[in-house]
């Protein structure tokens, strides 16, 4: 069983490789908003997704990340099949659910392609930027464009805030 150092060791490291991502040669061009940059863009998640959880083949159960100053965040894998595990990504404002939880997040990782993609998320929202974010996608590709690049600034913030999984119950 790895210690409590050890797993921080590990996100530290993962943190490291990616504050150099923006820094990698891309060997093709993309348009923006394309399917090809779309594609990029999962991987991108999957890679912050791995720093905040370690190893996304073998996450299961629920896992809470509780740091100093910012809201609790919960992750839960609701599906696995052999190449693919569906977790849902979400802060918890309150235990006992006067305050709903948001953006509440369906995000499918596929193992052997090393992406992740946010899949669905909250029908309705209270916060405006994400409102605002579902308005403004009409389009499938916009959708998925909006969804994903929420997810990937949302990862990014959570690694900056120091946040990081540890086993709370396994799935039932």
């Amino acid at each position: 069983m790895k210690s409590s150092s050890d797993n921080f060791d590990s996100r530290k490291l993962a943190l490291q490789g990616l504050l150099g991502e923006p820094l990698l040669p891309a060997s093709w061009r993309s348009r923006p908003r394309s399917l090809v940059a779309l594609m990029a863009l999962y991987e991108s998640n999957h890679r912050r997704l791995g720093a905040l959880a370690g190893e996304l083949r073998s996450v299961d159960g629920l896992h809470r990340s509780s740091v100093q100053g910012d809201v609790e965040l919960e992750l839960r894998v609701t599906e696995r099949s052999p190449y693919t595990t569906m977790l849902q990504l979400t802060y918890v404002f309150s235990d006992d659910g006067s305050v709903p939880n948001a953006p509440d997040m369906e995000v499918r990782v596929y193992h052997d392609a090393r992406l992740a993609e946010a899949h669905s998320w909250a029908d309705t929202h209270e916060h405006p930027l994400l409102r605002g974010w579902r308005q403004h996608a009409g389009l499938d590709l916009d959708q998925r464009w909006a969804r994903n690049m929420m997810l990937n600034k949302w990862l990014e913030y959570c690694l900056e805030r120091g946040h990081g999984f540890t086993r709370l119950r396994a799935s039932p």
